[in-house]
């Protein structure tokens, strides 16, 4: 019988969702989607310092945000240091680990040493065979006996197999003189404990999963499938930063990206499907695969992001739309659609959230729905109600009153009038515009005409002709 694959992600809560993080998320959790299996998070928060909980709040906040459902528990690494601490008095106890009272001073002398020799400056401890009772009051850490001949190979599923030298692994620390837990043990025992069987990580962490592997041997455990993915960079080719644009994943959602835009956006940045560049979650689940991951650091690129969530805005149903809308409004600060602006605006998303990227563009494009009588028209629209134009409005007026109000109808009866007033269409478009939406740019003058309906439509180009 297969196991199932348990995945995770486990962020320190420093920050913000970083959005490399939101990406290493993301990944483990298709992964784990697509195969029946459980994706599990786990906050890293032993740095007791510099850990907040705002910084959790916020991971969370931008995991809901991502759509990045998790299974079970959130998990605290920091509330677990006991049993990390127990893994490691076993260690001890089976002769696998051992205390070593060297001193900070000692250390330092051996590496200036060793430094001065042009040798390996990891620590090789005196005490890692010596009897432990003549030092019975003194501080000490637990160090783990690290192979010392042969060497370790870390089976990547992304970076293929990797070998390091044992003797480039020093004896590393697992309790330190106050008795606390380091960073690599409690990883190690955390994944075990949960059951995770997959590590997908940033490809920082590859030289730690040879260190870990040590701890996973010395305890007889299954060592997971490690799949080490590279960083993101911005488009220059360097690390990504605060100079190439937004890094958290707040700052997404604040500038209205829909979250699946994101999602497929961030599913694209390092993993690739053939040549597919626009697909749903579901298609994602089913296709994502480690052998599908680059070994190159993949370039983050704001044009094909906008890219993508403008095809998932067009291709999302008006509900949905809708909801992620008014979540993006809460978000931001922004006041509430009244049940009034609802409507309408639901009227609307058939010809305005086509074209549009993000939220603002979306409200930006349905501002004739959203907005009130007196309509405030802006200056670029205004060039278009001189006398002459209003005048022209005026006489438009008592044509629409009598239409039946369907596209056709409403096309006819206008393009009949300006070829009577002997002029184009698209002489009369610039009025109208301005007239029901106070905009120079709208969708197209019929949509707004259909979506306000008859009577709010007449009562705008009344009010217009002055």
């Amino acid at each position: 019988m297969s196991t199932q694959v348990v995945t995770r992600f486990a962020p320190s809560p420093t920050g913000y969702l970083h959005i490399g993080g939101a990406r290493t998320a993301l990944f483990n959790w298709l992964y784990a989607r697509g195969r029946g299996g459980k994706f599990l998070l786990r906050i890293e928060d032993t740095d007791r310092e510099r850990s907040t909980p705002e910084a959790t709040a916020a991971i969370l906040k931008g995991m809901e945000w991502l759509g990045l459902d998790h299974d079970g528990e959130v998990i605290s690494q920091f509330e677990r240091a006991d049993r990390h601490a127990e893994v490691a008095n076993q260690l001890l106890a089976e002769g696998k680990a051992y205390k070593c009272f060297a001193t900070q001073e000692e250390i330092q002398a051996f590496r200036d040493e060793a430094r001065a020799a042009g040798k390996s400056t990891h620590y090789r401890s005196p005490w890692r065979e010596a009897a432990e009772d003549s030092h019975p009051d003194a501080p000490y850490v637990v160090r783990i006996k690290a192979p010392q001949e042969g060497s370790t190979v870390i089976k990547d599923e992304v970076q293929g197999d990797v070998t390091i030298r044992n003797d480039q692994l020093d004896d590393m620390i697992l309790l330190r003189s106050d008795g606390t837990p380091v960073y690599m043990l409690a990883v190690v025992v955390d994944d075990h404990d949960m059951g995770v069987t997959h590590v997908i990580r940033g490809d920082d962490h590859l030289n730690n999963a040879a260190r870990q592997m040590m701890i996973y041997d010395a305890m007889g455990w299954d060592v997971p499938v490690w799949g080490h993915i590279p960083l993101i960079h911005g488009g220059d080719g360097k690390k990504l930063s605060k100079r190439h644009g937004a890094l958290g994943v707040e700052e997404y959602q604040a500038m209205g990206y829909p979250a699946a835009g994101m999602r497929n956006y961030l599913a694209r940045l390092g993993w690739s499907h053939g040549d597919d560049e626009f697909f749903t979650d579901a298609q994602a689940q089913e296709w994502f695969g480690m052998n599908g991951i680059g070994k190159s650091p993949a370039r983050f690129d704001f044009k094909k992001l906008e890219n993508l969530c403008g095809q998932h805005m067009a291709a999302t149903d008006d509900a949905a739309v809708l909801h992620e809308l008014e979540a993006f409004l809460a978000a931001t600060g922004e006041e509430a659609l009244t049940d009034a602006q609802n409507v309408v605006l639901r009227k609307a998303l058939y010809c305005t959230k086509t074209g549009a990227k993000t939220f603002p563009q979306l409200i930006e494009k349905s501002r004739f729905a959203l907005a009130s009588r007196p309509i405030d028209v802006e200056e670029k629209a205004a060039k278009h109600l001189d006398d002459v134009s209003r005048g022209i409005l005026k006489e438009l007026t008592p044509h629409l009153q009598n239409v039946s109000w369907t596209r056709d109808e409403l096309e006819a009866t206008a393009n009949q009038f300006a070829e009577a007033q002997g002029m184009k269409f698209g002489k009369l478009a610039g009025p109208l515009r301005a007239a029901l939406a106070g905009r120079a740019a709208t969708p197209s003058v019929f949509d707004m005409m259909l979506v306000l309906g008859q009577d709010e439509t007449l009562a705008r180009l009344t009010d217009a002709a002055g």
